[in-house]
């Protein structure tokens, strides 16, 4: 747990560390998962029994407003929070569910014509799939490249 550097981040963000919200903070600001209210929720009752589902849903929120955490809506019926706040993309593991993060220079979106008329402020690219299965390997001539190897495909220009 991180209770000091918790309650300093609180407290640096305009927020009143109550124990509560520090509980709270300890597992939302410090995971490498992606969690829902509920997961979060769950997880804080582990080391803090007595906390409210609504109480984790307010400090959530709080959150998510004073900037600590992003509110994500990748799927239709489910919200979760992310705590890392830079600029990123995500890639979902339709199979295990898990999300993963996407570093930003990673992934280029640009020439889309039906956009020319608008200020893009931000985006979100979110990818979805599975772990391939394993092929077997099979020999190639020796001068055969890969899929991004040519120099027009792995340019990152647009």
């Amino acid at each position: 747990m991180q209770t000091n550097d918790t309650g300093a981040m609180l407290r640096e963000s305009g927020i009143q560390p109550s124990a509560q919200r520090v509980a709270v903070g300890d597992y939302v600001l410090y995971t490498n998962e992606h969690p829902s209210a509920d997961l979060v929720w769950k997880r804080v009752r582990e080391h803090f029994p007595w906390i409210s589902r609504a109480t984790v849903y307010n400090t959530l929120n709080l959150f998510a407003d004073k900037g600590l955490l992003r509110r994500l809506n990748l799927s239709e019926d489910s919200i979760v929070f992310d705590p890392i706040t830079e600029a990123h993309h995500h890639f979902i593991d339709e199979k295990s569910g898990v999300i993963h993060d996407v570093p930003w220079d990673r992934v280029q979106v640009c020439n889309i014509e039906t956009l020319r008329e608008f200020d893009v402020h931000d985006y979100q690219v979110v990818m979805r799939g599975s772990l391939k299965s394993p092929r077997r390997k099979h020999t190639s001539h020796p001068n055969a490249r890969m899929p991004g190897e040519n120099s027009k495909e792995s340019s990152n220009s647009c």
